[in-house]
C-alpha cells in the first residue's frame, strides 16, 4: 500500500532510513558537485551515490531540482538569549537560536563572544545544553562577556589564564577565544586573547572595534594573530580594509599569506558593497560565510545566513564556491571536521536548497541596494539524520491519500516534525 511519498516494504529491504534523491550535491570536502542521491541510516550518510533503489530506504525524498549539502555553518551568532539583562549580548540583544536555524538550513552555529570565563557555565545550562541547534562557543576574553562598554573596556578583566581553563574545561564546545569591541589604543585584548588561545590550543576571532591610529590592521594582521585565526567583518571598511584609492589593504593580503582567515561576520554594521564588491572584483574572496545574528541585523541588511549566501550570488560568485564558505570551510576553521561534509560515516546534517530566480533586492548596513537575480531558499534541513524542518512539505503524503483518521504519519526514525501531534 502506498500513502503518497510512503512506501512500506519488507524489513528485510530497508537499509536506510531516509533517501534524498536526485538532488545536486555540492559537498567541497570530497570535491563533489553533481548530481547524486543520498542515503542515512542512524544519523550518519550511509551512502552518496548516482542511483540508490528507493525500495531500500524507509523513506524517500524527491529533491531532484535542488540543492543537497551538508547542513550550514554559521561561526558568528549570538545566542546567549536568556538572562534578561537590557542591551546585552549576554542578554536581550540575542536571540533564542532555534529559532532562527533550521528554517535557514543551518544546523551548528558558534556563538560569538556573548559570554566570558564567568559566565559561560549558565550560557551551556541555559543555552548550549537545551538547544535542538549545535551550539558551539567562543569564548569571550573578558571574563563577564559581551555586555557593552564598561566590561569590554574592562582590560582587568582580560585573563588568558582562567579564559583557557574554561576552554581547557569544555573542549569541542569552546571553539575559540574572542575578542571583541575595544575602544581603547592598547593592544592587550588581542595579546591576552592569542595567549588564551595559544594555551587551550584554539583559535581566536577579532572583531577589532574601534579604529586607532596606535593599532593599525596591517599590523593584526601580520604581527599578533597567528595562523588560524580568524578576522571577522571583513568587509566592513571600518577599520581600512579598503585604502581611499580602492584597492585593498596590503596588509589584509599579507595576512591572509600568513594564514589568517577571512570571516563575512555581515551582522547589522560590519558590510558595505562599496567595500565588498571592489574587494571581490580584486580577487579578495572571504574563507567563510556568517552572519553575526542578533536582534538588530536580523531586521536590517543580514536577515539570515541564505540572505548573506544571496549576496553573493548577486555579486557573481558561483553556487559552489558559496556553499564550501558556508560549510566545509567554517568546520574547519572551528577544527570541527565531523561537520561540513556528507563523506561515508558521517553526522547527517544535510540542507536542501533551492536557488529561485526572478527580481530581488537584497541591502547592506547603510541600506544601500543591490539587485540580483537569484536567491537561496531552504527546502528542508535534516540534522542528525531527522528531518527538522521541511518548508514546503516535501517529505510529507498528500493528506487525500491517507486514511480518513490519520494521525501519526511519521517515524521517529528520521521525522523530528512532531507527527504525533498530527490530528485529522
Amino acid at each position: 500500500m502506498l500513502f503518497g511519498c510512503f512506501s512500506l516494504f519488507s524489513q528485510k529491504s530497508i537499509q536506510y532510513d531516509l533517501l534524498l534523491q536526485g538532488g545536486h550535491v555540492v559537498d567541497a570536502k570530497n570535491h563533489l558537485s553533481a548530481v547524486r542521491d543520498v542515503a542515512i541510516l542512524d544519523g550518519k550518510i550511509a551512502a552518496v551515490a548516482e542511483h540508490i533503489d528507493p525500495s531500500t530506504a524507509l523513506k524517500t525524498v524527491d529533491v531532484k531540482g535542488l540543492y543537497v549539502t551538508p547542513g550550514l555553518v554559521d561561526i558568528h551568532v549570538h545566542v546567549y538569549a536568556s538572562t534578561g539583562e537590557r542591551n546585552s549580548y549576554a542578554g536581550d540583544n540575542s536571540v533564542f537560536p532555534d529559532g532562527f536555524t533550521f528554517r535557514s538550513g543551518v544546523t551548528t552555529v558558534a556563538d560569538a563572544g556573548s559570554s566570558g570565563y564567568r559566565n559561560f557555565e549558565d550560557f551551556k545550562a541555559h543555552i548550549i545544553d537545551r538547544s535542538k541547534t549545535r551550539v558551539l562557543a567562543f569564548l569571550n576574553i573578558v571574563g563577564a562577556g559581551m555586555r557593552g562598554p564598561k566590561y569590554e573596556d574592562n582590560l582587568s578583566d582580560m585573563e588568558p589564564g582562567p579564559a583557557a581553563e574554561m576552554a581547557k574545561r569544555y573542549p569541542g564546545i569552546i571553539v575559540g577565544i574572542k575578542t571583541a569591541h575595544y575602544s581603547g589604543p592598547e593592544w592587550t585584548p588581542v595579546e591576552h586573547a592569542v595567549q588564551a588561545g595559544t594555551l587551550a590550543n584554539i583559535p581566536v576571532m577579532v572583531d577589532f572595534g574601534a579604529n586607532r591610529p596606535e593599532r593599525p590592521i596591517d599590523i593584526l594582521l601580520t604581527q599578533k594573530l597567528r595562523p588560524g585565526d580568524i578576522y571577522t567583518h571583513c568587509y566592513s571598511g571600518l577599520r581600512d580594509e579598503l585604502l581611499p584609492d580602492g584597492k585593498v589593504n596590503p596588509g589584509m593580503w599579507n595576512g591572509r599569506k600568513r594564514g589568517v582567515i577571512f570571516d563575512v561576520g555581515h551582522g547589522g554594521g560590519s558590510f558595505a558593497w562599496r567595500i565588498a564588491v571592489p574587494a571581490i572584483q580584486q580577487g579578495f574572496l572571504p574563507d567563510s560565510i556568517s552572519t553575526d545574528l542578533h536582534i538588530g541585523s536580523m531586521n536590517t541588511g543580514m536577515k539570515d545566513m541564505l540572505n548573506v549566501m544571496s549576496k553573493f550570488l548577486a555579486m557573481g560568485l558561483n553556487e559552489d564556491q558559496i556553499i564550501a564558505w558556508s560549510t566545509w570551510n567554517p568546520a574547519r576553521e572551528i577544527h570541527h571536521e565531523e561537520l561540513g561534509n556528507l563523506s561515508l560515516g558521517s553526522i547527517a546534517d544535510v540542507s536542501v536548497l533551492r536557488v529561485e530566480r526572478g527580481k530581488f533586492g537584497f541591502t547592506d548596513m547603510y541600506g544601500a541596494r543591490m539587485d540580483g537575480d537569484r536567491k537561496f531558499v531552504c527546502e528542508m534541513t535534516v540534522k542528525g539524520g531527522r528531518i527538522v524542518y521541511d518548508l514546503n512539505g516535501i517529505s510529507r503524503p498528500d493528506w487525500h491519500h491517507l486514511p480518513p483518521n490519520y494521525t501519526n504519519i511519521g517515524d521517529p526514525k528520521w521525522d523530528a516534525l512532531n507527527p504525533s501531534r498530527m490530528h485529522p
